[in-house]
């Protein structure tokens, strides 16, 4: 089988990273400077409650290839979002009583939920899937995020497919190398917990769990049906 590689985007920029240490005190205005390059098709690199994440505009073609570019992923392979909340999910995705069951119990939490894309999401992420994956992570950075940007962010792994995620934005960058010139903007949050990822289920028609992380696969049987 060929291996399908991203295409790269018409107009990639060799754009000098910014680096911002993540306080308290600067929240707000990191939130605001974070969706100002997510609604220029830039991308970001962030913390989440699990490992830092690669964030681009969800349902922009452009900004998708340009975060499969950087981690030389290939585009057949999903790649989820981050939303703000329930509410937000329903307007792309197919939201079922199974999934609003386990959000309810795990969510903000490292869940990842596998449902239905709604017929109208035709775009990024989405574009060759009848499925579209739901990040809701207890973070207070991307929550924030979400509700700032309007919209679903991207949320994959920051590092080169298939290898082992740093736990700092330096030794990321590092990774990278010069693929980390189409990152816009890095929000630094200290040092994140290496090799923790969110727990991913399929709730579509009968329960699926793809990817056992943060979240045991015990913990999630005992709430379901």
């Amino acid at each position: 089988m060929v291996r399908k590689q991203c295409q790269v985007p018409k107009k990639v920029d060799n754009l000098d990273m910014r680096i911002v240490q993540l306080t308290p005190e600067n929240l707000n205005e990191s939130v605001r400077s974070a969706a100002s390059v997510l609604r220029e098709g830039g991308v970001i690199i962030y913390p989440t409650d699990t490992l830092y994440g690669l964030g681009g505009d969800a349902l922009s073609d452009d900004a998708y290839e340009k975060v499969c570019i950087i981690k030389e992923r290939d585009e057949r392979r999903p790649i989820h979002a981050v939303f703000a909340d329930l509410t937000m999910v329903a307007e792309y995705a197919e939201v079922n009583d199974v999934g609003r069951k386990l959000a309810a119990e795990f969510l903000p939490g490292p869940l990842t939920l596998i449902f239905k894309k709604k017929p109208h999401v035709l775009s990024g992420i989405a574009r060759t899937l009848s499925t579209i994956g739901v990040r809701i992570p207890k973070n207070t950075f991307c929550l924030k995020l979400a509700r700032e940007f309007g919209k679903p962010y991207t949320t994959t792994s920051a590092n080169t497919s298939d290898t082992e995620t740093p736990s700092t934005v330096a030794a990321i960058v590092k990774q990278l190398g010069e693929r980390s010139a189409h990152v816009e903007l890095a929000i630094d949050g200290g040092i994140l917990p290496a090799n923790v990822r969110s727990t991913v289920v399929d709730v579509r028609d009968e329960p699926f769990i793809i990817r056992e992380g943060a979240i045991p696969v015990d913990a999630i049987m005992a709430v379901l049906p």
